[in-house]
């Protein structure tokens, strides 16, 4: 049982002075120009002419934040945080500048007056910053302005970082999309005793944009129902009052941090190989939380009507500047501010120190992290075709034989994963499984085939979880394959496109962000071919969507032939910051090139 109230009066104090702070900020990106502290009369000539951004969410962002950071200290965690309720970073700004780690990336944005007053002209303005978490936002590594892949990535983060826990803000919104709907099973695939931990967090606030959203309008006996149906123990987080929630989810926190060591302990020390039902956190909080009560006589606060700017039209009604103010001013920033703009010293020692606090921990910036792939020498794979069109060989069968053995060279450093909807096989991979299973931690039986709760291959049938889980674990520092079917891959357009323009802007824009390993996309049961399939599996589009990028962040291959596949692959696998697509066939096909040919032709 959690002890009720956790925090010291004094501890009480700095929390929700420290959680004052970040909603302060959050407000002051949205809506001001100048005037960062209140140090004069608020005007129009303080206020962006154009008003952008998300409050509704944002305080709840900040409310978790500011217990992470407690947790962190108390048990010295090696803890990223991902989010993914859109548009939040107004949260994750004001917090990672209150941590330091914002300045330290941006040292323009200083930690003074002057500094805020950068800090909040920035924001959704021109030259500035996204409204949603993005490559410029330190600690982050996963893209806010679509929704559904936040778990996903969470998963993809803590596979093979067995130190590594991953906070997860799952939005209620984001709740309802498939691809969050299916990254629930994610679970089961998680190893105790060679992964971290992922700490899901569904933050239901009861609205989306206009409407009320599905998980908060069912009743607390069906949601935890839903939650233990997939395989979690739910903890809630209820209310309205600051300073009962604080408590609340303190005590929570320690309650689940204890649950999940125990889990890493009772699988590391004890032995015990069960698939653990592991803890996550349900937290309802209002809508716009110390937001306005009411604008316009309309209920805000707790309301759909505060999902974005809730004080709007200020130019036409000086009651909103008015009424703008008052809400700055009730988190009382000369009390949490110096002078000079600084955070108080007593605040800022909340904040973990070093790469503890999450916007300067390194798995948010995976390329400080990366280890060279080891590959074998191609050439030993490749077959004699002694004259252009003399044998027949399936291609993906030899790459078998080489990922095997690149999964073999990798063994210990544990930095290399397939992925793919259950196609692995199909895709005359199985080389493979001379080397690994494949990952499954759920109930098995004895006409089960290369079943491994230690597997290095992750199969799932759902396109979108093996690309949320490949790109959280490239963006953490490691190496990987998506094999699936060129039909098929449309599934995950819209993932894509997310992805190469994080890709884009963090290799070509966000220098502090190092090199990462490419994605790479083996796709085949290609158009060409499809004895029985017929018209269902031929569209060869993908490469249409992948085309239209930048040149600089993407390749597609067609490699002719096995020895041409295996060149290229291997120039796929030592390759950075690149999206990579090799179509490839599957079927026993005529072979072109010798392997001297090939390396010449790719």
């Amino acid at each position: 049982m959690a002890v009720e109230n956790p925090l010291g009066s004094r501890e009480a104090q700095l929390i929700d002075a420290y959680w004052r702070a970040a909603n302060y900020l959050s407000v002051g990106q949205i809506y001001l120009l100048d005037n960062p502290l209140l140090a004069e009369p608020l005007t129009l000539d303080h206020i962006k002419p154009r008003l952008l951004g998300h409050w509704g969410t944002t305080p709840g962002l900040n409310f978790i934040y500011v217990h992470l950071n407690r947790i962190i200290r108390r048990h010295d965690l090696n803890m990223i945080l991902i989010t993914g309720p859109g548009h939040g970073a107004p949260a994750i700004v004001a917090n990672t500048y209150l941590e330091g780690s914002y300045s330290e990336r941006f040292p323009h944005v200083t930690q003074d007056r002057e500094g805020l007053r950068k800090l909040c002209r920035q924001f959704s303005f021109p030259g500035g910053v996204p409204s949603h978490t993005a490559p410029e936002t330190p600690g982050s590594i996963h893209e806010g302005g679509e929704l559904g892949y936040a778990l996903s990535h969470a998963f993809g983060a803590a596979f093979d970082n067995p130190d590594l826990m991953v906070a997860c803000v799952i939005g209620d919104g984001e709740a309802e999309t498939g691809p969050l709907a299916a990254a629930w099973h994610s679970n089961k695939f998680l190893n105790p005793v060679t992964d971290g931990a992922v700490l899901p967090i569904l933050h239901l606030n009861d609205y989306k944009i206009a409407n009320p959203t599905i998980l908060a309008r069912i009743g607390r006996d069906e949601l935890a129902a839903l939650m233990q149906g997939y395989g979690y123990e739910p903890f809630f987080v209820e209310g309205n009052d600051p300073q009962i929630m604080h408590q609340a989810m303190a005590a929570t926190l320690d309650v689940v941090i204890e649950r999940l060591r125990r889990i890493q302990a009772r699988a590391r020390q004890e032995g015990v190989l069960d698939r653990p039902v592991w803890p996550m956190i349900v937290l309802r909080t209002p809508k716009g939380w110390t937001g306005p009560a009411a604008v316009d006589g309309l209920k805000t606060e707790g309301s759909w009507r505060s999902h974005q700017v809730p004080l709007a039209g200020l130019a036409d009604n000086p009651e909103h500047v008015r009424q703008l103010e008052a809400w700055l001013q009730s988190y009382r920033p000369r009390q949490l501010f110096d002078e000079a703009g600084g955070l108080r010293r007593e605040l800022a020692a909340l904040a973990p120190e070093g790469e503890r606090r999450m916007g300067a921990n390194p798995h948010a910036n995976g390329g400080l992290l990366l280890r060279d792939l080891r590959c074998p020498e191609v050439s030993d794979y490749a077959i004699n075709v002694p004259r252009p069109g003399a044998i027949h060989a399936e291609a993906t069968r030899l790459l078998g034989g080489y990922l095997r053995d690149v999964m073999r060279l990798n063994a210990e450093t544990r930095n290399f994963l397939v992925m793919g909807p259950d196609e692995t096989a199909s895709n005359r991979l199985t080389a493979l499984f001379e080397a690994t299973g494949r990952r499954w931690l759920a109930a098995g039986n004895g006409d089960d085939a290369y079943l491994s709760r230690d597997g290095r291959v992750l199969e799932i049938l759902s396109e979108h979880t093996c690309q949320g889980w490949l790109e959280g674990y490239l963006l953490t520092g490691r190496h990987g394959l998506f094999s699936t079917y060129e039909a098929f891959v449309h599934i995950v357009d819209s993932m894509f496109n997310q992805y190469a323009k994080w890709l884009q802007v963090a290799s070509e824009e966000v220098l502090w962000r190092r090199p990462i390993a490419s994605f790479n996309y083996l796709l085949t049961s290609h158009v060409w071919q499809q004895d029985h399939n017929g018209l269902s599996h031929q569209d060869p589009g993908f490469i249409d969507l992948v085309m239209n990028k930048k040149p600089s962040i993407v390749r597609v291959y067609l490699p002719p032939d096995a020895n041409t596949l295996l060149v290229t692959m291997d120039r796929c696998l030592k390759s950075r910051n690149l999206i990579n697509v090799v179509v490839a066939g599957k079927q026993s096909q005529l072979q072109w090139l010798d392997k001297v040919a090939a390396v010449h032709h790719s």
